[in-house]
């Protein structure tokens, strides 16, 4: 009989071609799949909550998969692990109802942006954007709360998407974090575009880095609906889904 599972995966996304299956690149998904396929000898496919890009990192991406191998969810988690790259940690495995889906009933996913003000240890470095310029943490605050709220985020993604770019974004955090030696911007909300984060940090900084910016250029720019701001966009590197929260935890 086939049961349905569910992980909380924790990885260090630098040498990955992010979470999604790539044709010639490994990602996350696939060394996991690899992995499991190597230890119980049968074949897997994960659906994450997440498509995570090319060096992002994750603390709670959320996936799941069906098989009909039937054991203990913590044996099954202690034998995948042992084989797994340092790189990526199986967190959590519980099986879950036929019928989950790890896309439905989301209350919010948090994300973390990890900027350096000064020069980062060897050890974080891979964690977070060095910013060279000094920041205005005030001005920061305020250009980030420019996108609280349900907006039309065109102007703030790849350009490509088809779908309604329409979002909301409940609430964005500015705090030290002590073990980063680094700043960390806090993103929830339910559901993002892809790039939208990264844009988001990126054309907050770069306003609060200049003196003679305000954060109505950033209004301006969320009114505008053209993607094709000038605005930088924030390294990959920088960016972790922290954790995903669900309706009915």
């Amino acid at each position: 009989m086939m049961r349905n599972y569910k992980i909380i995966v924790a990885y260090d996304g630098t040498d990955y071609a992010g979470w999604q299956v790539q044709p010639t690149r490994l990602s996350v998904a696939q060394q996991l799949q690899n992995t499991f396929s190597e230890v119980f000898h049968r074949p897997l496919i994960l659906r994450g909550v997440s498509r995570t890009d090319a060096g992002v990192h994750a603390l709670g991406q959320v996936a799941v998969f069906k098989t009909d191998l039937n054991i203990d969810p913590q044996v099954m988690l202690h034998a995948w692990s042992a084989r797994l790259p340092l790189t990526i940690s199986i967190r959590n495995i519980d099986v879950v109802s036929p019928d989950f889906n790890p896309h439905a009933h989301i209350l919010e996913k948090i994300y973390h942006y990890h900027f350096f003000a000064t020069r980062p240890l060897p050890f974080v470095q891979r964690y977070g954007w060095h910013i060279y310029r000094p920041v205005d943490l005030a001005l920061l605050h305020d250009c980030l709360q420019t996108f609280v709220g349900t907006h039309d985020f065109r102007s703030f993604c790849t350009g490509d998407e088809h779908e309604n770019t329409i979002r909301t974004i409940h609430r964005i955090t500015l705090s030290w974090a002590p073990d980063y030696q680094a700043y960390r911007i806090s993103v929830h909300g339910p559901k993002f575009l892809r790039y939208m984060i990264r844009r988001i940090v990126g054309a907050s900084l770069y306003v609060a880095c200049k003196t003679h910016l305000s954060p109505s250029i950033l209004l301006k720019a969320l009114d505008e609906k053209n993607p094709e701001q000038l605005f930088p966009t924030a390294p990959a590197k920088g960016l972790m889904l922290y954790q995903v929260i669900y309706h009915k935890e």
